[in-house]
């Protein structure tokens, strides 16, 4: 559980981050545009972040998906498919 509580601070991290870096891009007009750049890393280093997080998730297993296309490939998480054969 603790894992999603950690992807989902991120992610509002990034779009905080992508925020300011819009407002420093458009009103830093005297300065050279490091906050900018600034905001960039700190957006990257963030998405990494996450994308580690969730490549750790799937891996461990406590991240999985729902979709109905997956359960013949993560059985264990769902209902088992039956596919009857055509008379």
């Amino acid at each position: 559980m603790w894992l999603k509580v950690v992807i989902v601070l991120l992610f509002i991290g990034i779009l905080i981050s992508l925020s300011s870096g819009l407002v420093f891009l458009v009103k830093d007009f005297k300065h050279s545009k490091m906050r900018a750049l600034y905001s960039l890393g700190t957006r990257i280093t963030l998405a990494t972040l996450m994308m580690g997080l969730i490549v750790y998730g799937f891996y461990t297993g406590q991240l999985f998906s729902k979709a109905p296309w997956d359960k013949k490939i993560h059985a264990q998480h769902g209902t088992p498919v039956v596919i009857e054969p055509k008379p």
